[in-house]
Parts: C-alpha cells; sequence; structure tokens
C-alpha cells in the first residue's frame, strides 16, 4: 500500500507540463479590434479615391470611430497646417487632467496678459479675468478661442511651451507620426507646426472614445458667457463656428472642431452617428468654407451608406482554467476586451464563428492578466481577428507538503 500511495504522489508531482486544445463555438456574429484593424485595413484596397466621393480638398480621411478603420483616404499622410483643428489635442490634455484629478470642471482660471494678447479667434479674455475650467471648455470648443486655449495650458503645465511638449508626448503615444505641435491653438504660420488627416482622425478618435462627455460641449450652437472684469460685468456670446450643426443632413452630427487660416485654408474635424455606426470626418486645405462642409457630407453620406458594424454583446461563457502545481486546482478567466468589426460589403454577420483556443492547464504560479487563450472571429475561413482570454485570479505554486496533502486526499477519496 505504501509503495502504490509514494508512486501516485511521484506521477502527480511529475505531471505539470501544459498542453493546448481547440474549442470550436457555434456561428455567430462577431466583430473586429484595434489590434487587427491594419489587417483589415490592408484588404481594403478597393477603397474609392477622391473623385468618386467628390471631395474638393487636397487632403482627407474618413474613419470609423469605434475601430479604427480608414474607410477612405485622399493624401491622408500629407503634413499640412491644421489651424485650430489642434485644439482637439488641447481637449485632450484638459480631459486627461479631470481624469487624473489634477484639475476638476469648477477649478477658477485666472487669465494672463499673454493668454489674453492671442489673436485670431478669441473669447475676448481680460487680464486678470476668472473662469472656471468648464466655462473655457466651452469657450475652446463653441467658439474656438485661442485665448481660452492658452488660459487652460498654462493652468495645466505652467506655460504654453511646457503644455506643447506635454502635446507631443500625447501624439506620439497615440502613433501620430506626421504631427509636430509648436503651439496649444493652431496660430503658429511657421511651417513646422504641422499634422495630417490620418493624424487628426487618430486625436479626434482618442478625444471622443475616451472622453464621450466631449460631444455635450461640442454640439452647443449658442450660449452665453459672463465677463467679469475691472470694467464691470457684460454677457458674450459663444456661437458654434460647426455649421454641421445646422445643416440638414441624415445622420446625427456629434462635433468636433473646425480650424481655418490664410495658410491652412478650411479644415474640420467633423462626427456623427447613424445605426450605431459613428464615424469621423477629416478635411484639410479645403478651398473655402463651404467646401469643408460639403466635403464632410461627401464623405459621411458614403461611410454610412456603406458601413455596417457588429459589436459581440454575447461572448461565450469562460470555463475555469486548469491549474498544475498549485495551491488551487482551476483559476477564473476574464476577456481582455471587447470585439468589434466593421463590414463593408454587405457580409452576412450570421456566418461569423467564434473559436475558443485555450491553454489545456497553466502551470502555478499564476497572476492575474496572464494569457490563457484567445477567441478568433472568423468568417468565410477567414480570422477577422480576436480577443484575449486572461487569468482573473491567482494561484501560488505549492510546496511539497501541499503536494502531498493533495494526492493524500485523492488516495482516500
Amino acid at each position: 500500500m505504501k509503495r502504490w500511495f509514494f508512486a501516485v504522489l511521484a506521477v502527480w508531482i511529475g505531471c505539470l507540463a501544459p498542453s493546448v486544445c481547440v474549442l470550436a463555438g457555434e456561428p455567430v456574429m462577431a466583430v473586429g479590434s484595434d489590434s487587427v484593424m491594419a489587417a483589415i485595413n490592408e484588404e481594403n484596397n478597393d477603397l474609392p479615391s477622391g473623385p468618386e466621393i467628390g471631395v474638393q480638398a487636397p487632403s482627407a480621411v474618413l474613419m470609423e470611430a469605434g475601430t479604427g478603420t480608414v474607410i477612405y483616404e485622399k493624401n491622408a499622410d500629407e503634413q499640412r497646417r491644421p489651424a485650430s483643428i489642434t485644439k482637439i489635442m488641447t481637449l485632450i490634455l484638459i480631459f486627461d487632467a479631470l481624469e487624473s484629478g489634477k484639475i476638476s470642471l469648477t477649478d477658477e482660471v485666472t487669465t494672463s496678459a499673454y493668454a489674453k494678447s492671442m489673436g485670431g479667434s478669441q473669447v475676448f479674455l481680460e487680464e486678470g479675468e476668472v473662469q472656471t475650467v468648464e466655462t473655457l471648455i466651452k469657450c475652446i470648443v463653441v467658439a474656438s478661442g485661442n485665448d481660452a486655449s492658452v488660459a487652460m495650458a498654462e493652468y495645466i503645465a505652467g506655460s504654453e511651451q511646457e503644455f506643447v511638449k506635454m502635446m507631443n508626448e500625447r501624439a506620439a503615444g497615440l502613433g501620430m507620426t506626421g504631427t509636430h505641435f509648436e503651439d496649444c491653438c493652431g496660430l503658429t504660420d511657421s511651417g513646422t507646426h504641422l499634422t495630417t488627416a490620418r493624424d487628426i482622425a487618430v486625436m479626434s478618435r482618442e478625444l471622443i472614445n475616451r472622453y464621450p462627455q466631449i460631444h455635450q460641449y461640442a454640439t452647443i450652437w449658442m450660449e452665453n458667457i459672463t465677463h467679469v472684469t475691472k470694467q464691470g460685468t457684460k454677457e458674450f456670446g459663444l456661437s458654434n463656428t460647426n455649421r454641421l450643426l445646422k445643416m440638414a443632413v441624415n445622420f446625427e452630427v456629434t462635433g468636433l472642431k473646425t480650424g481655418s487660416t490664410s495658410l491652412a485654408k478650411y479644415c474640420l474635424s467633423a462626427t456623427a452617428k447613424k445605426d450605431g455606426v459613428g464615424l469621423i470626418a477629416v478635411v484639410m486645405a479645403a478651398p473655402d468654407y463651404k467646401a469643408r462642409f460639403n466635403d464632410a457630407v461627401a464623405m459621411l453620406n458614403y461611410g454610412f451608406a456603406n458601413c455596417r458594424l457588429y459589436e459581440d454583446t454575447e461572448m461565450p461563457l469562460l470555463p475555469q482554467a486548469k491549474v498544475q502545481g498549485g495551491v488551487e486546482e482551476e483559476v477564473p478567466l476574464a476577456y481582455g476586451g471587447t470585439f468589434s468589426w466593421l463590414g463593408m460589403n454587405g457580409e452576412d454577420f450570421s456566418q461569423i464563428e467564434k473559436r475558443m483556443v485555450l491553454e489545456e492547464s497553466l502551470t502555478a504560479p499564476v497572476e492575474p492578466g496572464q494569457k490563457a487563450g484567445v477567441l478568433q472571429y472568423v468568417l468565410d475561413g477567414k480570422k477577422l481577428g480576436e480577443v484575449e482570454i486572461l487569468t482573473d485570479g491567482t494561484v501560488e505554486k505549492a510546496g511539497l507538503w501541499d503536494h502531498i496533502k493533495q494526492a493524500a486526499e485523492t488516495f482516500f477519496m
């Protein structure tokens, strides 16, 4: 009996090598993630060029906001002056600071002489004037206030120069390789304050996805603010520069930002949604203000007519993963994210399959977030993408007495 017991113990301790099993799910609708969008975009080589949609501007991009899929592009990586489209990055950093708790919407910001001195579009802040962070956000989004942008840059970073360093670092983090900022509002016309239509789409996507509350400000058509200065109190009307908000279109306009200077010409990043699809239309250097809005409408109409987005809201239930050599025999699993995929050719979503591929077992110690497999999405034999399956708990490595105890419990069952 003793020999048999220790033989069982030896086998128990020795069997620790993991292997892989594949479980095929039923055909279900599925959708793609950011990790696979590059591959998906490479397959969209038959996307229309400018003349087929009728875009007048020399540079333009149409992007689906959820997946980041580029639906249409025209000279998308050509560097150009962005004018006030620059303020999209300024707004990202403002909302970053709000999210981190560094600032709050009710904080009071004092206008410096430098901020007051900004030319171009402004809300006419006076030196020493105090406004809340939320009011200044409205001034930036609705009226494209250069003075409000600089006031916020100084409040967050101490100076516009330091804030611009943060802007460029944030841009690099988003992969905006064609972008270099020199100010926080887009007034600089030195020829080195540059970005691209693709990069504008990328930062617009970051702003609306990470901080969807931006839409409540970007859709304000008119609103008054109150100037309180040494000269007294007076009302000042903000009027939205995004005329798309009042145009007759068959989709919902949700933002986002206009820009123009004599050298940059007319620029726009327009966001809209319809039937669960969110789109970003970027126009750079349009010849006049009407052309930039017409170009955006043409791209958005094309996108909504041809795109369908599926989001997997019923991901399969996950089993527990087996653990070898641990104080526990199993560990729970969780998905590492959701999955979305953009169909542009009338695909039958009901034919998409989910295939769960899991490690047969994991070896202790196991930490939370450890990869344990993937959920793959396949249509007509072609992989659309996948979501990682991760461990959702901790399992410590078992010691000798743990193994003996486990073996004994098995033996005497």
